[in-house]
Order: C-alpha cells, then structure tokens, then sequence
C-alpha cells in the first residue's frame, strides 16, 4: 500500500513537472544555455519513472503471457529512451558538443525497433480472415497518408540535399522511415481495438504520435537550420514522455483492479483511415496553392468531392448492414448478438453506488402447444405481438431484444432503484396477458419473468444471465405467469450445496404419522415424515425443498438418511415398548433412488445397521415411479419384496393411472390419495369414485389405506366400503420422534 502512495506521488509529480515545463517553455525563459539545460535535465526524471512502471507492469503476478511479452518490448525501448535522453543532457547541456548524429541519436534511433514488437505483441480482439484484411487494407492507408506527410516534409528534401555526410543523411532519412513503421504499428493497434486495457493502449498511440510529429520536425529542422533544445520539437517529445508515464501506470491499475478485464468488442465505424485520407487531400491542396496548380484545382476538388460521396455512400452501407446484422427480422428487436453486446458495455462499467441495472429474462408460458395447435404463423403473430407489449413497456434507452424462439431479455440501464426493475418486471407480465388475436381464434399468452439485479456479486454478463435464468425458472416453478427477481437462495448449485450440508449437518428430522385401523382404531404402521429444520427460516415443510431435492439430486442422500434416521429410531420403539413390534413403518422412496442400480444392496446394508426387521418395512412409491417400469426397475422390487419387504402405491389415481402395472409390479398396499377422501361424507358421486378405488385394491388382493382423513364420518364411510386402514388428522398429526414413542407407550398393553 506505501508503494502504491510512492508511485501515485511520482506519477502526480510528473504531472507538475509537465505543467512547469509548459510555463518555462511559454514563457521562454533565460539564456540558451540555461533552457537547454532545464530542458534536457526534465526529461530524465520522466524517463525514468516510465522505465520503472513499465518494469513494475512486467513483473506483475497474474498477467497474461502475450501482454507480458509486449511490455517487456515496451519497457525495454523506455529503457533505451532513457539512455538516450541521459547521454543528450550530457552532450548538450554539459559538453555543449553539436555532433550530428550523437551518440544518443543512435539510441532514440534503436527505440524504434524495440518498441514496434511490442506495439504489435498487445492484445486484440479476435478476428476472422475477413476482417484482418479489412484492418491491413485500413493500415496501409494511414500509411500512405503518413508516407506522402513525411515524403513532402522531410525525405525529398533529403534526397534533394548535396554534401552531406553519410551517417547525418542516414539519420536523417532513417528518422522519419522508423517513424512511417511506427505509424503503421500504430495504425493496427488502434484499428484492431484491443479488447483489454483500452485506456491504457490509446494513451501510448497518443504518446507514439506525438514522438514521430516531434522526429518528423527534427530531423527537417536538423537539415535546414540545424536543431538546438528549446525549439518545438521539445515540446512534443516531452509531451510524448509525459504520456508514456501516464500509459505505463493506467496499465498497471487495469490489470490489478481486474486481471482478466476485457472490454467490449465495438463494433462502430473506425473513423482512422478516413481521417487518414482528409489529411492527404489536405496536403494536395495545400501543394497545389503553393506551386500554381490550381488549373488542375477543379479536378482536385473533383476528386476530394467523389471520395467524400464514396465514403458517405459506405458508411451509409456499413450502417444498414449492422442494423440487419442486430436486428431480430421477425420482431424487429435487437438480436441476440446485440442483446450480447449492449450487456458487455453494461458489465464493463464499474459498480456504482445510486446506479442500478437489471437483466430480464422473459420466457412464453405454454408457447408450443400454440404452434402445434394453430400452425407456425399463430407462433409468429404471438411473438410479434410480445415485441409490441415489450415495446409499450420499457423506457427509451433500454434494450428489448429476442434471443431465439419464445425466448426475450430486456437490459434495464440507469434505474433510479431497484424496485424499479420489479414494477417494470410486473407491468410486462400484465400487458403479456393481453390476448392475440389470430383470425377467428383468440390466443392466450403469458409469461414467467426472471430478474437479475446488478450488483458487487453479479458484475459480470454471465453471471447476470445465470441469475436471470435461475430466477425465470424459479417463476415457471412457482406456477407461471408471474417474475422472480433472482436470490442466492434460488441458485441450483447453492441450494443444492446447502441442502447437502444441512443432511451432513443433522439438520433434518423425522417426525412419523400413525396410520390405524379402521375396525377397531389400532396403530399399524408409522408413515416417516421429513422436516428440515433449518436454522434461519425454522421448521420447513417437504414441499419446501423436496422437488428442489429431486431436480439436482440431493434426494438420494436425503432419502438415505431418512431410511436409515427412521429404521434405527422404530428399531428402539421396538425393543422397548411393549406391544410395538407389531408397528410397520413406510417410508418413501423417491424416483432417483429407485434407478440406483445398488438400491437393493443400500437398503439391505441399512436394515442389518439399524437391525430393522425387513419384514416391517414398507416401501412408498409415486405412481408415476411405476406407471411405465422398465425391466431392471421391476427387478429391483421384486428383490426387495423377496427380502420381505412391502410395496405401496402411494397416491394413487392422482397420475395416468393403468390397471397392468398392478399387475405387472410387485405392489401389495394401495393408498388413495386424500382427493378422493374429501366430500364422500356427503357427495355422492365422491363416495361412488372412492368405492371403486376401495374395491380395485380388493379385487388385486391389495391392503388399502386411505389418506387425508380429518372427521369421524370419513372414517365410517371409508370403513363401510371395506377399506381396512386409515391416515389423517382425525387421528394424528405428525409427531415428532420422541412424541410418537409416548403415544405408542401409551397404547401399550400394562
């Protein structure tokens, strides 16, 4: 931390030396000998606090090798610069030689070659064969422009000179021809656009600029006049070495702030090459009023004019073909790769406090059924009309695009708070349920919303989207229709992780709901329950967390636990209280563990742990577990059933119900869902459908248990029909481990 204050002190400090020099070479102060020694002496402070940073830049941990590669080019020509400017002070301040070339001559001369690597070595976006050639064409335009800037001012009158010495004329004519090399450097970088440390980049092409303006006036001055410290030249090389130190600490703040920062490729018109070709036809008009060409000034004119035109009439193109490359061609919403490109401009600006911005991501609710149903024109009259509602809905400066499909986002910039998002969020799924008219049919359209809100920990486009998409599932979940702003509690992988803990953790318990019979009230089994008791948000119920259990898996563990938590505590009401060996217990098997191909070999291990009877152990399977079994799961029951382990159907006549997996499976318990209980005290018709489920259990030589029974009369009914066990509040609630045991002891024979 001292280090970074000692190098913002110097980098500050080289600033008001700037700012100093400026004064003192305005204000043309003092002798000749005195300004060329002030002069000279500024430039090696400022040479060597760039040779350091860009040597700090270097050695930093992290970055990547290419970059480092080209700033070790980079650090180098400073290096050389700084030796150049070294041996000048002594040459021409302190020895008072005027030798053409000097010796540090030959040193900013070997500037050129070191730093043209490293020029080139920066990074750039990725580019496909088409567009490397377009940017090579682009190049040699600017470095044709600067070659005709450079062959006017300072090569032909060279080459026009007689009686110079070989080494002056070589100096003299290498100066400027390293500088067109440098240009042309120059001009890739800046026309590749690198994708990381943008600023840093354009600050160093400003201060290369500004070096090859001051060669360019030196060397012409060097040949005409002969060149002494003070002139203009100076004013252009310091300024140059003033940026070098600006570009070599911007740098280094870009990789520590983010190492693996990267900006958004852009996209817009790069306006170099033309700039490039005003400047050249600025030249030939210029040479023209100098020599007295005007007769040829109509077609010079002429020319600038239908270079313009062509220019214009490009840029025109370049426009429509970017609006058709960004735009959705059905809806006229920005595409995905728009969509992609805005979201990058958002992330690559820093986190704000008072700024917000969020991400929406919009999925149809039962869009294929639509297109099955009505044809694919129906779909595209939909989604024509979602782009209206969207449309009608966001703010000017937001980005409504179509990502494919039924699949929309919207990117929500500049929101004065985060509640905004949500109102915008609610107000899109209101005008998604407006219905579409479709000749003489009326379509019914809806959505699930998920919103993503910028922050410290959802900066980056991708994890934005992530959230997004995690938070859209999350409403199509919670019954559609409807948004979901994104929480960490919502994330698959956290929840996951955190349920996986809690399991390990012994946060979850089991409590047990008795099951009776319906003849004389007895206790027959316990059916295990499970709770998680989770140590923020309480006692929670299954319907909390287990289908979040089954989509990632966690069910499997969770279900083991559960078997295992269970066995082993009615094990111990087993043994010690009387009369409760003959209780069963049900647990239920989830449709992940019944794949397991080592289930069997699980549960076995798990009764000889817990030294749990098999015999007293029922199995609870969803109906649709077993509506289509294939052979192997068919396999897996039988071989339980033979350890003597009982097989239930549990709610059952709640799915696709089939009559032959009653046959085909090993299954000796039917238990009707609570669904057909309700009413049959006084409905009739409910009466008749619970009959006839009653009566199928019979005719399959099934045990039949009836679930959800909360009156005396339910019971009489249920009894009536010849159901022989019963399930519901009017008997018991689910109790906990330590309750169910008193209540089986309080039924114990004394």
């Amino acid at each position: 931390m001292t280090q970074n204050r000692l190098v913002r002190a110097a980098v500050a400090g080289s600033g008001a030396l700037y700012a100093g020099f400026l004064v003192f070479y305005v204000g043309d102060w003092g002798g000749q000998d005195l300004r060329s020694f002030v002069i000279d002496a500024s430039y090696v402070p400022l040479a060597v606090l760039a040779t350091l940073l860009a040597v700090r830049i270097v050695r930093l941990p992290g970055l990547d090798p290419r970059t480092r590669r080209a700033w070790r080019f980079i650090a180098a020509a400073f290096a050389c610069k700084l030796a150049g400017q070294t041996s000048w002070l002594i040459e021409d301040a302190v020895l008072h030689r005027d030798a053409y070339p000097a010796v540090a001559d030959y040193l900013f001369f070997a500037f050129v070659p070191i730093m043209l690597p490293g020029l080139l070595l920066l990074p750039g976006a990725s580019r496909g064969r088409a567009d490397r050639v377009k940017h090579a064409l682009d190049s040699l335009i600017v470095g044709a422009s600067a070659f005709m800037m450079l062959w006017y001012l300072v090569l032909s009158p060279i080459l026009e000179q007689r009686g110079i010495p070989a080494s002056a004329l070589f100096f003299s004519a290498g100066i400027p021809i390293g500088d067109l090399v440098l240009v042309l450097a120059l001009a890739v970088l800046l026309l590749r656009r690198s994708t990381g440390a943008d600023t840093s980049v354009r600050l160093l092409a400003v201060a290369v600029a500004t070096l090859v303006v001051g060669d360019t006036s030196y060397a012409y001055i060097q040949l005409h006049d002969g060149f002494v410290s003070g002139m203009w030249s100076d004013l252009m090389w310091f300024t140059c070495a003033y940026l070098l130190v600006l570009a070599a600490h911007r740098r280094y703040r870009e990789a520590v702030q983010d190492p693996a920062a990267t900006h958004a490729r852009r996209t817009g018109t790069n306006w170099l090459p033309y700039g490039a070709i005003a400047l050249a036809y600025a030249l030939l008009g210029t040479l023209a009023g100098k020599l007295g060409l005007f007769p040829l000034g109509g077609m010079i004119i002429g020319a600038i004019l239908l270079t313009s035109l062509v220019v214009a009439r490009q840029m025109y193109a370049l426009r429509e073909n970017r609006e058709l490359a960004v735009t959705d061609g059905l809806t006229g919403l920005a595409n995905r790769t728009l969509v992609t490109e805005r979201l990058a401009q958002l992330t690559a600006q820093p986190v704000r406090e008072g700024k917000h911005a969020a991400v929406l991501l919009i999925d149809l609710d039962r869009f294929k059924p639509i297109n099955d149903a009505y044809g694919h024109e129906a779909g595209d009259a939909v989604l024509c009309a979602v782009a209206a509602a969207l449309r009608s809905v966001i703010r000017a400066g937001d980005t409504a695009g179509r990502l494919g499909g039924d699949e929309f986002a919207v990117i929500l910039q500049n929101l004065p708070d985060a509640a905004v998002a949500e109102r915008i969020a609610q107000r899109l799924v209101d005008a998604l349920r407006t219905p579409v008219i479709f000749g003489e049919h009326v379509l019914g359209v809806e959505a699930s919303i998920g919103v993503a809100l910028r922050g410290p920990d959802a900066a980056d486009a991708e994890v934005l989207l992530q959230h997004a998409d995690t938070a859209m599932y999350a409403a199509k979940r919670s019954g559609r229709a409807r948004y979901q702003v994104y929480t960490p509690e919502l994330d698959p992988r956290a929840r996951d992780t955190e349920l996986r803990r809690a399991v390990a953790a012994g946060e979850m318990v089991v409590h047990f709901q008795p099951a009776v019979s319906l003849t004389d009230g007895s206790v027959k089994a316990v059916e295990a329950l499970v709770r998680w008791n989770h140590p923020e948000r309480g006692l929670l119920m299954p319907g909390e967390f287990i289908d979040f259990a089954e989509e990632t898996g966690a069910v499997v563990p969770l279900g083991e636990w559960v078997l295992r938590d269970a066995c082993r505590q009615v094990a111990g009401w087993h043994a010690t209280i009387p009369g409760a060996d003959r209780v069963r217990l049900s647990v239920n098997l989830s449709p992940k563990q019944v794949v397991q191909p080592g289930l069997v070999d699980i549960i076995r291990g798990i009764l000889d742990e817990t030294g749990f009877a098999a015999g007293k152990l029922i199995l609870e399977l969803t109906e649709g577990v077993v509506l289509e079994p294939d052979a192997q799961t068919v396999a897996r029951l039988e071989e339980l059933r033979d350890l003597g382990i009982s097989i239930a159907v549990d709610d059952f006549g709640t799915g696709y119900s089939a009559l032959s997996y009653l046959r085909r499976l090993p299954v000796n318990i039917l238990k009707i869902d609570r669904s057909f209980v309700t009413g049959i005290a006084d409905d009739p018709e409910a009466r008749t459908v619970a009959e006839a489920i009653v009566r199928l259990g019979m005719a399959f030589r099934m045990s039949v248990v009836a679930e959800g029974i909360e009156t005396a009369e339910q019971a009489r009914v249920l009894a009536d029909m010849g159901c022989g066990y019963g399930q519901g509040y009017h008997f018991y609630r689910p109790l906990d481990g330590a309750v169910a045991a008193e209540a089986l002891r309080a039924l114990s024979p004394r």
